[in-house]
């Protein structure tokens, strides 16, 4: 993030920028995220050895834990197409999922579908058919 933008609200998407790809999170509140983690501690969180998985765990993290030192930015992109649902609801049903074992599929579920489904209950992902990317 850089000065002068505006501070994440709850339930704003946050997109970190990995090398070669985007790992997408939730934001909730005091600066902790919700995002999709391979399953076994062996991997690092939104990192590129999670694509040889089918599962993910739904973590909750400080977004500074998340990060890896890499760069990041609100990016509530799909508001224009998709109508977000409230607020209240987004949170509501992002914390029913923290802990859950979810599949998880390059192609057809990855972090970006998960956090665009929290929001605004379509799972969209636009890195799909961009490139091939990991969570």
């Amino acid at each position: 993030m850089k000065k002068g933008e505006p501070r994440p609200r709850p339930g704003d998407l946050i997109e970190i920028f990995r090398i070669g790809y985007e790992h997408w999170a939730i934001y909730m509140k005091d600066d902790c995220v919700v995002h999709l983690a391979p399953p076994s501690e062996d991997f690092e969180a939104g990192s590129i050895t999670s694509i040889f998985s089918n599962r993910a765990i739904v973590k909750y993290s400080r977004l500074e834990d998340v990060l890896h030192g890499c760069s990041w930015k609100v990016n509530n992109k799909l508001d224009g197409t998709y109508l977000p649902l409230p607020v209240d609801k987004i949170i509501q049903r992002t914390k029913k999922m923290i802990n859950k074992m979810v599949h998880y599929s390059l192609i057809e579920g990855n972090c970006e579908h998960f956090v665009n489904n929290l929001r605004y209950g379509v799972p969209r992902s636009q890195q799909v058919g961009h490139r091939w990317l990991p969570p």
